[in-house]
């Protein structure tokens, strides 16, 4: 398998609180209980990581619950469960919105720069077929380019048919927020920095033992 192109360049998740705090910082999350992503998914290895990063201890300074199915956690933290959850958009704006909790951080402003989400293929597919490759990475820059130069009502504009449970300004309100983080790089390409970094954040995590070159992953044309 190689990566051929990224799409975002960080976390998605938003950690919500019950309670509302005028000045949020991680340590406000000693003692607590968090709902958190699955076990040795990206949100939280990225959370942790940011924890022990302000030397917070993930398993002795809060509690974190990783047995909550993903699809389950808002409803859990709207029937009561948790002092804080990680939630994806548009499930945080709604949350918040909703006045069920606020949005007190970014987890991908916490965990920095990451090829968070990207697309490979299997070598022998991308050497028959470098065509369609290079037509869909142009399509995703093209994405990139239209999210970077258009506003944020524009953008929702185009792509609220494909969430048709969230309302036009929620979604503005989601889009403003994850380009609040610089979620979206400017280019399909990602740096070798911020592939090492995501493996540091995979081994803090204890889900990954041995380092691979970035010239292993990365597929470039010759």
């Amino acid at each position: 398998m190689k990566t051929f192109a990224q799409l975002t360049q960080k976390d998605g998740s938003f950690l919500v609180s019950r309670e509302k705090y005028e000045d949020f910082t991680l340590d406000d999350l000693r003692g607590k209980s968090v709902i958190g992503g699955r076990k040795g998914g990206m949100p939280e290895m990225t959370f942790e990581w940011a924890l022990r990063q302000n030397g917070i201890d993930p398993v002795n300074d809060l509690d974190i619950d990783t047995s909550v199915a993903f699809a389950a956690m808002s409803g859990a933290f709207m029937g009561g469960q948790g002092d804080f959850v990680t939630l994806f958009e548009p499930n945080a704006t709604q949350i918040e919105n909703q006045g069920f909790g606020y949005v007190v951080a970014s987890i991908g402003e916490l965990g920095g720069v990451v090829p968070y989400t990207s697309y490979s293929a299997r070598i022998s597919y991308i050497e028959e077929n470098p065509e369609i490759i290079e037509k869909f990475t142009r399509a995703i820059q093209k994405g990139l380019d239209y999210v970077h130069n258009h506003s944020d009502k524009e953008v929702a504009n185009a792509i609220i048919e494909f969430f048709p449970d969230t309302s036009m300004n929620d979604l503005v309100e989601v889009i403003a927020r994850y380009r609040s983080i610089d979620a979206w790089p400017t280019t399909t390409d990602f740096k070798e920095d911020s592939f090492y970094h995501l493996q540091d954040i995979m081994k803090a995590a204890g889900e990954l033992d041995n380092t691979v070159k970035y010239e292993d992953l990365i597929y470039t044309k010759d």
